[in-house]
């Protein structure tokens, strides 16, 4: 008999089974650790999942570093707005191309494991050189970290998807989502509220600020990124010893790449990526932004700043999981995006046009921002055949972040040339296009009786009559 067959004996033979009956299941070891120890067994799959969760810990502190460094990158850099906003079309440039074939790369040619780890190590890399960028007084290195950065960030999301699939099944699975939805929004809120004062604490050390003071300060951020490479390492390691224990296989995306798929897209499925990309696009690049916004128009301090800028994602945290659970329940899912883009649309009008306490905004915009996330990715699998989700959810990714590159140049030119009032006209224009978007998608999928709209009820009557 082989080490393998030996080890998966010992655990599967010696586990306890749900009765609590049963020998120890590896008699060495003492107390709670055979539990641990045992991939099939509960506490090994929350050790797992805690893993997953920190997997991407990093890559979401760091993504958001610019914003909470905004005053003092283009202070020490001495670059305008316009270069500053560039950090993140460089993030995004790669993801263009990248969100297609990500998950390719993970089925076909790296595997999940090693695909984890290379992306984890370009997100590690990307930091280090963006960092690097700041020691040596170097803007142009510091966008290319940003670049290598974006190549690492968004395919280690899908790497960390297809990880959750291939360990949790059925109804856990959405919970887990939701949890990893939250370590993703509670890393980006840590770093809005920790990078300024960090870099605070290097200026004392050093005795004075500098591109010196924000490069360290960087990459000291950069060990979230190793801390996340850890867990990939730990990840590989625990995954291997489960499909050799569980006869398990390796996780999978599942995504099927075919380009010619695009033609076959209904004009439902092209609504939502207008949905998609016009929203987004006016919450992503003014969290970038808003941290100055908030102390030049209503006097905050640098500190409260990075604590309202932040706000979207500490309300995100908690409430995705609540409202993905919401939308299951209810269905109607074009009516909570039609909520989440008016909701949205006040915040901005707020924002841009009444002195009124910025908190409200912020807080409508992050109950909407984790509303219409829970209620518009879904609609992609009402509307597209299973062999074509991988595509289009790719699709969507791809022009998200090609939106999003774009956005970010022209939000940064107009806030050189025109200030902050202006780019809110623009980003409530873009909320506009969005709702304009959403209303078309209600009329052409009433017209043509789609499942859009429908209640859980109704969706959960077509599932029986279908199976029958």
């Amino acid at each position: 008999m082989g080490e393998d067959d030996e080890e998966a004996r010992a655990l599967l033979e010696g586990s306890p089974g749900e009765d609590g009956r049963g020998a120890s299941a590896v008699p060495a070891v003492p107390g709670a650790l055979p539990a641990l120890c045992d991939p099939s067994r509960l506490a090994h799959r929350l050790l797992v999942l805690l893993l997953m969760c920190f997997l991407g810990f990093g890559s979401y502190f760091c993504y958001d570093n610019p914003a909470a460094l905004q005053t003092q990158v283009k202070r020490d850099m001495q670059v305008n707005t316009t270069k500053f906003m560039m950090l993140y079309a460089w993030y995004s440039w790669p993801n263009v191309v990248l969100s297609f074939f990500g998950g390719f790369l993970i089925d076909r040619v790296f595997g999940i494991r090693w695909g984890t780890i290379i992306f984890s190590c370009f997100v590690c890399i990307g930091q280090v050189v963006f960092a690097l960028g700041g020691i040596f007084n170097a803007f142009w290195l510091m966008e290319f970290g940003r670049f290598v950065f974006g190549i690492g960030g968004e395919s280690l999301a899908v790497a960390q998807n297809t990880y959750t699939v291939s360990w949790f099944k059925g109804k856990e699975l959405n919970l887990v989502f939701g949890l990893q939805l939250s370590m993703a929004r509670i890393g980006s809120t840590v770093n809005m509220n920790l990078m300024g004062w960090l870099y605070s604490k290097v200026e004392a050390s050093l005795g004075s600020a500098g591109h010196t003071t924000l490069g360290i300060t960087l990459l000291i951020g950069g060990i979230t990124c190793i801390l996340s490479l850890i867990c990939a390492l730990v990840l590989a390691y625990l995954d291997q010893r489960a499909e050799r224990i569980l006869h398990k296989e390796q996780g999978k995306t599942g995504e099927v790449i075919k380009l010619t798929d695009v033609k076959d897209f209904s004009l439902p499925l092209w609504l939502i990526f207008v949905i998609c990309v016009c929203y987004y696009v006016a919450v992503f690049p003014f969290i970038g932004l808003g941290k100055v916004f908030f102390t030049e128009k209503f006097g905050f301090s640098s500190q409260a700043a990075s604590a309202i800028n932040s706000i979207v994602y500490v309300i995100s945290a908690p409430t995705s999981p609540i409202f993905g659970i919401l939308v299951d329940k209810t269905g109607k899912n074009i009516i909570w995006v039609l909520c989440a883009v008016v909701t949205t649309l006040a915040a901005h009008i707020l924002l841009a046009f009444t002195l009124w306490n910025p908190w409200i905004a912020m807080c409508l915009l992050g109950i909407s921002y984790s509303l219409l996330a829970c209620a518009l990715w879904p609609m992609v699998a009402y509307v597209v055949p299973e062999h074509q989700l991988g595509t289009a959810y790719g699709f969507m990714q791809s022009i998200q972040n090609l939106g999003l590159a774009i956005i970010s140049i022209i939000a940064g030119m107009i806030l050189d040339t025109r200030g902050y009032l202006f780019l809110e006209v623009f980003f409530i224009a873009c909320v506009s296009l969005s709702l304009l978007a959403v209303v078309l998608l209600y009329v052409v999928n009433r017209a043509r009786g789609g499942t859009l709209n429908y209640s859980a009820k109704q969706r959960e009557e077509i599932k029986l009559s279908h199976a029958e």
